[in-house]
Protein backbone atom coordinates (compact mmCIF):
# COMPACT_ATOMS: atom_id res chain seq x y z
CA UNK A 1 0.00 0.00 0.00
CA UNK A 2 2.87 2.49 0.71
CA UNK A 3 3.98 1.80 -2.73
CA UNK A 4 0.58 2.95 -4.47
CA UNK A 5 0.25 6.04 -2.07
CA UNK A 6 4.15 6.85 -3.42
CA UNK A 7 3.26 6.92 -6.81
CA UNK A 8 -0.50 8.52 -6.51
CA UNK A 9 1.74 11.35 -4.35
CA UNK A 10 3.96 11.76 -7.14
CA UNK A 11 1.18 11.77 -9.75
CA UNK A 12 -0.75 14.04 -7.51
CA UNK A 13 2.85 16.51 -7.01
CA UNK A 14 2.99 16.43 -11.40
CA UNK A 15 -0.71 17.68 -11.63
CA UNK A 16 -0.78 20.39 -9.39
CA UNK A 17 1.56 23.88 -8.66
CA UNK A 18 1.63 23.24 -5.35
CA UNK A 19 0.35 20.53 -2.30
CA UNK A 20 0.25 21.19 1.19
CA UNK A 21 1.53 18.32 3.39
CA UNK A 22 -2.22 18.70 5.34
CA UNK A 23 -4.10 18.39 2.13
CA UNK A 24 -1.99 15.24 1.32
CA UNK A 25 -2.80 13.73 4.62
CA UNK A 26 -6.46 14.14 4.45
CA UNK A 27 -6.55 13.13 0.88
CA UNK A 28 -4.46 9.76 1.86
CA UNK A 29 -5.89 9.55 4.91
CA UNK A 30 -2.78 9.02 6.67
CA UNK A 31 -1.09 11.34 9.13
CA UNK A 32 0.80 14.46 8.99
CA UNK A 33 4.27 12.42 10.02
CA UNK A 34 3.71 9.60 7.19
CA UNK A 35 3.30 12.48 4.91
CA UNK A 36 6.99 13.76 5.87
CA UNK A 37 8.69 10.07 5.79
CA UNK A 38 6.68 9.60 2.16
CA UNK A 39 8.62 12.89 0.64
CA UNK A 40 11.86 11.60 2.09
CA UNK A 41 11.46 8.07 0.43
CA UNK A 42 10.36 10.27 -3.18
CA UNK A 43 13.11 11.96 -2.90
CA UNK A 44 15.08 9.09 -2.18
CA UNK A 45 13.81 7.75 -5.09
CA UNK A 46 15.63 10.46 -7.05
CA UNK A 47 12.42 12.36 -7.94
CA UNK A 48 13.45 16.22 -6.52
CA UNK A 49 10.51 17.65 -4.03
CA UNK A 50 11.10 21.11 -2.98
CA UNK A 51 9.40 22.52 0.42
CA UNK A 52 8.03 25.77 1.33
CA UNK A 53 7.15 27.25 4.56
CA UNK A 54 4.52 29.55 5.56
CA UNK A 55 0.45 29.77 5.63
CA UNK A 56 0.95 29.47 1.68
CA UNK A 57 3.38 26.56 2.02
CA UNK A 58 3.43 23.17 0.54
CA UNK A 59 5.40 20.85 -1.84
CA UNK A 60 6.18 21.15 -5.65
CA UNK A 61 8.22 18.63 -7.81
CA UNK A 62 11.34 20.96 -8.99
CA UNK A 63 10.13 22.72 -12.20
CA UNK A 64 11.16 21.29 -15.31
CA UNK A 65 11.36 17.76 -14.38
CA UNK A 66 9.54 15.19 -16.38
CA UNK A 67 9.03 11.66 -14.67
CA UNK A 68 10.26 9.08 -16.89
CA UNK A 69 8.09 7.52 -19.66
CA UNK A 70 8.41 3.77 -18.44
CA UNK A 71 6.66 4.97 -15.16
CA UNK A 72 3.45 3.58 -16.95
CA UNK A 73 3.14 0.05 -18.20
CA UNK A 74 1.73 -0.77 -21.94
CA UNK A 75 -1.45 -1.84 -20.70
CA UNK A 76 -1.83 1.49 -19.10
CA UNK A 77 -0.40 3.44 -22.58
CA UNK A 78 -3.23 1.01 -24.49
CA UNK A 79 -6.24 1.60 -21.99
CA UNK A 80 -4.91 5.39 -22.51
CA UNK A 81 -5.15 5.40 -26.69
CA UNK A 82 -8.18 3.08 -26.63
CA UNK A 83 -10.11 5.78 -24.54
CA UNK A 84 -8.54 8.53 -26.78
CA UNK A 85 -10.30 6.75 -29.99
CA UNK A 86 -13.47 6.60 -27.81
CA UNK A 87 -13.05 10.50 -27.83
CA UNK A 88 -12.08 10.66 -31.19
CA UNK A 89 -14.88 8.37 -32.14
CA UNK A 90 -17.45 11.47 -30.27
CA UNK A 91 -15.89 14.45 -31.30
CA UNK A 92 -14.08 14.26 -34.53
CA UNK A 93 -11.30 16.39 -33.00
CA UNK A 94 -8.11 15.54 -35.20
CA UNK A 95 -5.96 17.19 -32.43
CA UNK A 96 -6.47 14.07 -31.18
CA UNK A 97 -4.95 11.92 -34.30
CA UNK A 98 -2.09 14.12 -33.19
CA UNK A 99 -2.04 13.17 -29.57
CA UNK A 100 -2.46 9.48 -30.46
CA UNK A 101 1.13 9.54 -32.56
CA UNK A 102 2.73 11.17 -29.60
CA UNK A 103 1.89 8.82 -26.92
CA UNK A 104 2.60 6.19 -29.48
CA UNK A 105 6.05 7.57 -29.33
CA UNK A 106 6.33 7.08 -25.88
CA UNK A 107 5.17 3.84 -25.26
CA UNK A 108 7.99 1.04 -24.37
CA UNK A 109 8.93 -2.27 -26.06
CA UNK A 110 6.48 -4.23 -28.02
CA UNK A 111 4.58 -1.64 -28.65
CA UNK A 112 3.20 -3.37 -31.93
CA UNK A 113 2.01 -6.30 -29.34
CA UNK A 114 -0.74 -3.02 -27.69
CA UNK A 115 -3.73 -4.13 -29.36
CA UNK A 116 -3.45 -7.49 -27.46
CA UNK A 117 -4.57 -5.33 -24.32
CA UNK A 118 -6.98 -3.12 -26.45
CA UNK A 119 -10.71 -2.35 -25.02
CA UNK A 120 -12.91 -0.62 -28.11
CA UNK A 121 -14.70 2.31 -26.56
CA UNK A 122 -16.66 4.14 -29.56
CA UNK A 123 -18.72 6.57 -28.20
CA UNK A 124 -20.12 7.79 -31.56
CA UNK A 125 -23.10 9.86 -30.73
CA UNK A 126 -26.57 9.90 -33.08
CA UNK A 127 -26.41 12.20 -36.37
CA UNK A 128 -28.37 14.37 -34.26
CA UNK A 129 -25.76 15.17 -31.74
CA UNK A 130 -22.79 14.68 -33.71
CA UNK A 131 -23.85 17.94 -35.58
CA UNK A 132 -23.79 19.72 -32.52
CA UNK A 133 -20.84 17.98 -30.72
CA UNK A 134 -18.02 19.94 -32.71
CA UNK A 135 -19.45 23.09 -32.66
CA UNK A 136 -20.25 22.74 -29.04
CA UNK A 137 -16.36 21.72 -28.07
CA UNK A 138 -14.98 24.39 -30.46
CA UNK A 139 -16.97 26.63 -28.09
CA UNK A 140 -15.76 25.30 -25.26
CA UNK A 141 -11.79 25.46 -26.38
CA UNK A 142 -12.59 29.29 -27.56
CA UNK A 143 -14.70 30.23 -24.50
CA UNK A 144 -17.11 31.40 -26.56
CA UNK A 145 -21.16 32.27 -25.84
CA UNK A 146 -23.41 30.06 -27.57
CA UNK A 147 -27.19 30.73 -28.15
CA UNK A 148 -30.04 27.71 -28.39
CA UNK A 149 -33.42 27.00 -28.25
CA UNK A 150 -33.65 24.28 -26.07
CA UNK A 151 -36.72 21.90 -24.95
CA UNK A 152 -37.39 20.93 -21.48
CA UNK A 153 -38.88 17.78 -19.96
CA UNK A 154 -42.55 19.80 -19.64
CA UNK A 155 -42.18 20.18 -23.57
CA UNK A 156 -41.32 23.96 -22.89
CA UNK A 157 -39.50 25.56 -25.46
CA UNK A 158 -37.24 28.65 -24.37
CA UNK A 159 -34.13 30.50 -25.98
CA UNK A 160 -30.73 30.23 -23.82
CA UNK A 161 -27.41 31.80 -23.83
CA UNK A 162 -25.07 29.86 -21.79
CA UNK A 163 -21.10 29.91 -20.85
CA UNK A 164 -20.17 26.56 -22.32
CA UNK A 165 -17.89 24.83 -20.16
CA UNK A 166 -17.83 21.06 -20.56
CA UNK A 167 -19.55 17.64 -22.05
CA UNK A 168 -20.11 14.54 -21.31
CA UNK A 169 -21.44 10.98 -21.90
CA UNK A 170 -23.82 9.36 -18.86
CA UNK A 171 -25.83 6.36 -19.32
CA UNK A 172 -25.53 7.02 -23.70
CA UNK A 173 -26.31 10.50 -23.71
CA UNK A 174 -24.44 12.89 -24.16
CA UNK A 175 -24.89 16.26 -22.01
CA UNK A 176 -23.28 19.89 -21.99
CA UNK A 177 -22.92 21.73 -19.17
CA UNK A 178 -22.18 25.69 -18.29
CA UNK A 179 -23.59 28.77 -17.28
CA UNK A 180 -26.81 29.82 -18.03
CA UNK A 181 -27.18 34.16 -18.39
CA UNK A 182 -30.67 32.99 -18.72
CA UNK A 183 -31.20 31.84 -15.15
CA UNK A 184 -28.27 32.96 -13.76
CA UNK A 185 -27.14 29.59 -12.45
CA UNK A 186 -24.82 26.42 -14.07
CA UNK A 187 -27.24 23.92 -16.01
CA UNK A 188 -26.78 20.54 -17.85
CA UNK A 189 -28.74 20.25 -21.03
CA UNK A 190 -28.81 17.35 -22.99
CA UNK A 191 -27.56 17.99 -26.53
CA UNK A 192 -30.49 16.29 -28.01
CA UNK A 193 -32.93 18.73 -26.61
CA UNK A 194 -31.04 21.24 -28.01
CA UNK A 195 -32.00 23.51 -31.58
CA UNK A 196 -30.97 26.35 -33.86
CA UNK A 197 -27.27 26.17 -32.05
CA UNK A 198 -25.49 29.03 -32.81
CA UNK A 199 -21.59 30.43 -31.80
CA UNK A 200 -21.76 33.86 -30.39
CA UNK A 201 -18.68 36.07 -31.15
CA UNK A 202 -18.65 37.17 -27.37
CA UNK A 203 -15.98 35.46 -25.08
CA UNK A 204 -16.09 34.34 -21.65
CA UNK A 205 -13.51 33.88 -18.77
CA UNK A 206 -14.30 30.60 -17.27
CA UNK A 207 -15.89 30.29 -14.12
CA UNK A 208 -14.44 27.79 -11.53
CA UNK A 209 -17.11 24.93 -11.80
CA UNK A 210 -15.79 21.52 -13.11
CA UNK A 211 -17.00 18.36 -14.14
CA UNK A 212 -16.81 17.16 -10.48
CA UNK A 213 -19.19 19.82 -9.24
CA UNK A 214 -21.65 18.94 -12.05
CA UNK A 215 -21.29 15.02 -10.30
CA UNK A 216 -21.89 16.39 -7.30
CA UNK A 217 -25.10 18.54 -7.71
CA UNK A 218 -26.63 15.75 -9.56
CA UNK A 219 -26.41 13.22 -7.32
CA UNK A 220 -27.26 15.08 -4.15
CA UNK A 221 -30.64 15.79 -6.37
CA UNK A 222 -31.52 13.44 -7.66
CA UNK A 223 -33.33 10.14 -6.01
CA UNK A 224 -32.91 7.09 -8.30
CA UNK A 225 -35.41 5.08 -5.67
CA UNK A 226 -38.48 7.34 -5.85
CA UNK A 227 -40.79 5.02 -7.69
CA UNK A 228 -40.40 1.41 -6.62
CA UNK A 229 -42.75 -0.86 -8.71
CA UNK A 230 -42.94 -5.15 -8.70
CA UNK A 231 -43.01 -6.15 -11.91
CA UNK A 232 -43.84 -9.56 -13.62
CA UNK A 233 -42.07 -10.25 -16.91
CA UNK A 234 -43.87 -12.78 -19.65
CA UNK A 235 -40.48 -15.30 -20.08
CA UNK A 236 -40.23 -14.47 -24.19
CA UNK A 237 -38.50 -10.73 -22.92
CA UNK A 238 -36.04 -12.95 -20.82
CA UNK A 239 -33.41 -11.78 -22.33
CA UNK A 240 -34.38 -7.94 -22.83
CA UNK A 241 -35.51 -7.77 -18.77
CA UNK A 242 -32.06 -9.72 -17.39
CA UNK A 243 -29.94 -7.18 -20.15
CA UNK A 244 -31.33 -3.99 -18.36
CA UNK A 245 -31.87 -4.71 -14.37
CA UNK A 246 -28.80 -7.73 -14.45
CA UNK A 247 -29.38 -11.04 -13.34
CA UNK A 248 -29.18 -10.44 -9.27
CA UNK A 249 -32.07 -8.59 -9.35
CA UNK A 250 -34.05 -11.39 -11.22
CA UNK A 251 -35.99 -13.95 -9.55
CA UNK A 252 -37.18 -16.61 -11.86
CA UNK A 253 -41.01 -17.89 -11.16
CA UNK A 254 -41.85 -22.01 -11.34
CA UNK A 255 -43.96 -20.82 -14.37
CA UNK A 256 -41.46 -19.49 -16.10
CA UNK A 257 -41.96 -15.54 -15.37
CA UNK A 258 -39.78 -13.29 -13.93
CA UNK A 259 -39.98 -11.00 -10.97
CA UNK A 260 -37.93 -7.87 -10.25
CA UNK A 261 -38.61 -4.60 -7.86
CA UNK A 262 -37.60 -2.16 -9.91
CA UNK A 263 -36.95 1.16 -8.96
CA UNK A 264 -37.39 4.59 -11.20
CA UNK A 265 -36.70 8.22 -10.45
CA UNK A 266 -40.04 9.34 -11.35
CA UNK A 267 -43.44 8.49 -11.91
CA UNK A 268 -42.65 9.42 -15.59
CA UNK A 269 -39.29 7.20 -16.22
CA UNK A 270 -41.95 4.06 -14.64
CA UNK A 271 -44.40 4.24 -16.84
CA UNK A 272 -42.00 4.90 -19.97
CA UNK A 273 -40.06 1.84 -19.08
CA UNK A 274 -43.11 -0.11 -18.38
CA UNK A 275 -44.93 0.63 -21.44
CA UNK A 276 -41.99 -0.31 -23.85
CA UNK A 277 -42.48 -4.16 -22.67
CA UNK A 278 -45.92 -3.61 -24.14
CA UNK A 279 -48.41 -6.65 -22.75
CA UNK A 280 -45.20 -8.58 -21.43
CA UNK A 281 -45.55 -7.08 -18.27
CA UNK A 282 -47.56 -7.02 -15.23
CA UNK A 283 -47.35 -4.07 -12.28
CA UNK A 284 -48.37 -6.01 -8.96
CA UNK A 285 -47.28 -2.94 -6.88
CA UNK A 286 -47.98 0.22 -5.87
CA UNK A 287 -51.51 0.86 -6.96
CA UNK A 288 -50.85 4.08 -7.96
CA UNK A 289 -48.77 3.30 -10.64
CA UNK A 290 -51.01 0.65 -11.63
CA UNK A 291 -53.76 3.47 -11.26
CA UNK A 292 -51.43 6.03 -13.84
CA UNK A 293 -50.80 2.78 -16.35
CA UNK A 294 -54.72 2.34 -16.58
CA UNK A 295 -55.18 6.21 -17.41
CA UNK A 296 -51.86 6.39 -19.98
CA UNK A 297 -53.32 3.22 -21.47
CA UNK A 298 -56.86 4.44 -21.59
CA UNK A 299 -55.67 7.78 -23.17
CA UNK A 300 -53.69 5.33 -25.74
CA UNK A 301 -56.87 3.61 -26.48
CA UNK A 302 -58.76 7.29 -27.56
CA UNK A 303 -56.65 7.87 -30.50
CA UNK A 304 -57.92 4.30 -31.88
CA UNK A 305 -61.49 4.54 -31.73
CA UNK A 306 -63.47 4.70 -34.41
Amino acid sequence: MKLDRLLAITMTLLNQTRVSATELAARFEVSLRTIYRDMDSINLAGIPIISFPGSDGGYEILPGYRLDKQILSLEDFSSICSALRGARSATDNPDIDGLLTRIGALMPGKAKSADTYKVDLDFTPTPNDKDKLAPIHQAIRLQQLVRFDYLDNQGTETQRTVEPMGIFLKGYVWYMYGYCLARSDYRVFRISRVNKLADLPDTFIRRNYTLQDVERRFMSQANFAKVSAALRFDPAVKTRVRDEFGFDVVTENPDGTLSVNAHYSSMERAIQNILSYSSYVTVADPPELIAELRKQVENMMLHYQS
